[in-house]
């Protein structure tokens, strides 16, 4: 830990939700001012160590009344606030007394071999949790396509761990980006029930795309249309599906195998 007085700037201490500052915070709860701004809210100790130490530019650090002050908060702007401040500002139960805001950072196109693309994921917390497996399995990058939730929504961020921070993540029409993908010879994998083989019975391609797809309705037909191979994962027992997160967990792993053996 680091004495306050260390700290590169601070504020000290603003305590009202009228402040022009909080109201600002407060915005980026909403995509249309993160979009506008550029920038997006993180919450906890954690997510924030992971921000700066992926080199993603913190752009002010909020810290509540007596919350602790780690040593790598010490090059950071810091604000102090009243922990009602807070509590306006986060939409965790039990937040750490720490938030940041952090500028979003437009991924660069490298040489991939092993990509996830996600087609309409809905519910932040499959998206985040998805975006972390990817990340765990060693995946090069993520096209998370229309109609997703928002990489920057408060829950799918708390679902990644800090794994938004690891690994280049596009947000963008998934359709090109098959196309873009085939041209460079990749092998695009979709999975779903319908007209599919077993996972395992296809064989692992070099360069691969796993395409995942909506909660309910699944990956979309025109994305269908374009893919190579359309694969499920065989139920034992009397569960009619998988979670999105959980499949794609499985095929991430799957994949990876090929990548790291």
């Amino acid at each position: 830990m680091i004495e306050r007085n260390f700290i590169k700037r601070m504020m000290y201490v603003i305590t009202s939700v009228q402040n022009s500052r909080v109201k600002n915070w407060q915005k980026l709860k909403k995509r249309k001012e993160r979009v506008k701004t550029n920038s997006f809210l993180v919450e906890g100790y954690h997510m924030i160590e992971e921000a700066l130490k992926s080199d993603w530019h913190v752009k002010e650090v909020i810290l509540t009344e007596g919350a602790q002050v780690p040593g790598w908060l010490e090059d950071q702007e810091v604000t102090i606030v009243s922990g009602h401040v807070l509590n306006t500002i986060t939409d965790t139960k039990t937040p750490q007394g720490i938030a940041a805001v952090v500028e979003a950072r437009k991924p660069e196109e490298q040489k991939f071999e092993k990509v996830l693309l996600i087609d309409n994921v809905q519910d932040p917390g499959n998206l985040g949790t998805i975006i972390r497996t990817a990340d765990a399995a060693g995946f090069d990058g993520v096209y998370v396509g229309t109609g997703s939730a928002d990489i920057y929504n408060d829950k799918v961020l708390r679902s990644t761990q800090g794994s938004i921070f690891h690994i280049p993540i596009f947000q963008s029409n998934i359709l090109p980006i098959i196309d873009k993908l085939q041209k460079d010879h990749f092998t695009v994998w979709a999975a779903a029930l319908e007209n599919a083989r077993p996972y395992s019975a296809v064989s692992v391609p070099e360069k691969a795309a796993l395409v995942v797809g909506n909660e309910g309705a699944g990956i979309s037909s025109d994305v269908l249309e374009k893919v190579d191979d359309i694969v499920h994962i065989p139920i034992f027992g009397k569960a009619e599906s998988l979670n999105v997160s959980v499949a794609a967990g499985i095929l991430l792993y799957h994949l990876a195998d090929n990548k790291n053996s």
